[in-house]
């Protein structure tokens, strides 16, 4: 529990109880019992009158603070202390209420800190171990990170297999396995075997301490709606205070109440009329949106992306590591020549390559053997080796006039399908072919499915050519797209979007997307993305997985209901309060308790959103393993 709501709690258990200490003296006629509710009021009330006092002073602004002291000093004044000491204890419980909101919005990204050390096990040149501060660590330096201890840095798996709790970035609960080449995230829990890692990023550069900026920048931030509602705070406090004092004086003249009625109405008036529940319907529940969302792996920068988000009416998605994988990955195989150690030798070549494609091969032949060779890299052509007496390349094509026709044809499809081919000649003879792709993401469709069935149009932006984003976008059901987009070229369609549609959004990666995501009214980054992509968005996808997305457009439409129900039921308690009031149905006490038990109300409802999101529907359900056993990039995928 944080130190302003320790001060919170106590300050409203003091008041509750000096309240009925006082109730228990007046109940047996024990003079003095208005002390102890005067206690009570000091006790409750005086840190809201210190902030609106300093707030009128500094800021030259009212608020409902200012309101509510006035009205418990108003009860005081014509002799219900009672009510007096109740208003301010209900005032301080709402107050203790909506602090806690506050610091549960941000509780689990706090306790997230605690997880990153301050300390890491550096190798030196010797080979020992030394302690050193994290904020040492420099670039290209090499870690041990032992069982059960937290990553320090982010970094790239030099040595050691494990499994690697990466819920505080992701918000996923499934460990994720880190073998050689794998890269690692600071905050994260090595659950297996020691890791040694290679530092890649400093200490204030790494993904989680870009979760903490991120989370720490989104609280500075409101909704469009709260932002709104303070502004009619800032008109309606001064009316409240011209209205109490004209209707006092107004109702002494011209009715039959008397000053003491009046007075009385007035201070009933003070209390039911100030909008503390309209105030409080949006920010808290805003702020547990924003922890809900990090919880689920989904950084929002404030609320007004939300706001945003949830009247979106058009998503533009960019292609390459947003809608696909961002790695090609082997496809086809079509070996010409019956020699069982051609497998073997296309990985011997394309070991010692530093191409990204080889990366793809090598992975999709991880159990072949590779023969040990004397490679030469030939511009224009690709690898070079010698074997048996033969000369092998890998890479362009070379003449295909002997080919069989059926092969040709093949390899047209092929092409024609948005596929890179590389070839595997011998003696300048096609010996085999190999066929890639960058595959869509297996969760691509089925968000995409969720937006179009939510009415919201979606395209694809992609700067590959027209055969590849064809091919693309049938496997991913999208009938719109427009390919051969440069940069430019995408923020021109993202101004037209927003201008046929009034609220739209991009999802991105890359630094070629970094204009189009500034450009639209919502930019969306893959958090395995660009630094540049992620500092321009509004909502950060920690794990590429557009289900999150999904995800976060509902959480966006949930808090939407949640602020509009907070608002409709506040200004709804207000009005009833007030005609209750003038028709003489009120007492000081009742309108103590529906105006701050609507503020109560208001803020437990608000709560709701660090629920967790209902069930998926079936038709929302994610594809079981039998679903994708039919699908082909599905089962090209396992060899990756």
């Amino acid at each position: 529990m944080s130190k302003s709501e320790s001060s919170a709690v106590f300050s409203t258990i003091a008041c509750l109880l000096l309240m009925a200490t006082g109730f228990l003296m007046a109940s047996f006629s024990i003079p003095y019992s208005f002390v102890p509710y005067l206690l009570a009021i000091l006790a409750g009330g005086w840190k809201q009158t210190w902030e609106g006092t300093q707030e009128l002073v500094h800021d030259k602004r009212l608020n409902v603070d200012l309101l509510m002291a006035l009205a418990a000093i108003g009860a005081c004044i014509i002799g219900h202390w009672f009510e007096g000491a109740m208003l301010t204890f209900i005032f301080c419980l709402s107050g203790a209420l909506e602090e806690y909101t506050t610091n549960k919005s941000t509780r689990e990204i706090s306790s997230l800190m605690a997880l990153q050390p301050t300390t890491a096990l550096k190798m030196i040149e010797s080979g020992e171990l030394v302690e050193v501060p994290v904020e040492a660590l420099q670039l290209k330096d090499t870690i041990m990170v032992a069982k059960g201890s937290a990553i320090p840095i982010d970094g790239i798996v030099i040595q050691g297999t494990s499994s690697v709790d990466e819920a505080a970035i992701s918000g996923e609960s499934i460990p994720v396995e880190k073998r050689l080449g794998s890269e690692v995230f600071g905050g994260t829990i090595n659950l297996g075997q020691p890791l040694y890692i290679e530092v890649t990023q400093t200490s204030e550069n790494t993904r989680f301490a870009k979760i903490i900026q991120l989370v720490e920048e989104a609280q500075q931030m409101p909704s469009q709606t709260a932002t709104l509602i303070e502004k009619i705070e800032r008109i309606y406090v001064p009316i409240v205070l011209i209205a109490v004092p004209l209707m006092i004086v107004l109702c002494t003249f011209f009715t039959n109440w008397g000053f003491q009625e009046s007075f009385y109405r007035g201070m009933v008036l003070l209390v039911v009329a100030s909008p503390c529940a309209l105030v409080a319907s949006a920010t808290p529940a805003t702020l547990a949106a924003i922890s809900h969302a990090a919880r689920l792996g989904v950084l929002c920068k404030g609320g007004q992306a939300l706001d945003a988000f949830a009247n979106v009416k058009a998503i533009a998605f960019d292609k390459t590591g947003t809608l696909t994988r961002g790695k090609p990955a082997v496809t086809d195989v079509h070996l010409l020549l019956d020699e069982p150690f051609i497998p073997q030798l296309i990985v011997g070549m394309e070991k010692q390559s530093n191409h990204p494609l080889a990366e793809a091969i090598l992975a999709y032949f991880h159990d072949e053997k590779p023969l040990e060779l004397a490679v030469e890299e030939q511009a224009g052509i690709g690898l070079a080796a010698t074997y048996q007496a033969a000369h092998w390349t890998i890479g362009k094509e070379v003449d295909l006039t002997s080919v069989a026709a059926s092969e040709q044809t093949r390899i047209q499809e092929l092409k024609a399908a948005g596929k890179t081919l590389i070839y595997i000649n011998r003696d300048r003879v096609l010996a085999g072919y190999l066929a890639l792709l960058d595959q869509p993401r297996p969760e691509a469709r089925e968000s995409l499915a969720y937006f179009n069935k939510q009415g919201i149009h979606t395209t694809m932006l992609t700067g590959d050519h027209l055969g590849t984003a064809k091919v693309i976008a049938a496997e991913i059901g999208l009938s719109d797209y427009e390919s051969d987009c440069l940069p430019d070229e995408k923020t021109t369609r993202i101004k037209e979007m927003k201008e046929t549609y009034q609220i739209n959004a991009m999802v991105g990666d890359g630094i070629n997307d970094a204009p189009a995501l500034a450009t639209a009214s919502v930019g969306i980054a893959m958090g395995e993305g660009t630094d540049v992509a992620m500092d321009v968005a509004d909502i950060v996808l920690m794990k590429n997985d557009l289900l999150r997305l999904v995800d976060s457009h509902r959480l966006a439409k949930k808090l939407q209901r949640i602020i509009k129900q907070n608002i409709v039921f506040s200004i709804s308690v207000i009005l009833l309060l007030i005609a209750s009031n003038f028709l003489e149905f009120l007492t000081l006490p009742l309108g103590v308790v529906g105006h701050e038990g609507s503020t109560i109300l208001v803020i437990l409802n608000g709560l709701r959103m660090l629920l967790p999101l209902h069930k998926e529907t079936p038709q929302q359900a994610k594809p079981t393993r039998k679903d994708c056993d039919d699908c082909v990039l599905y089962q090209q995928s396992l060899h990756t």
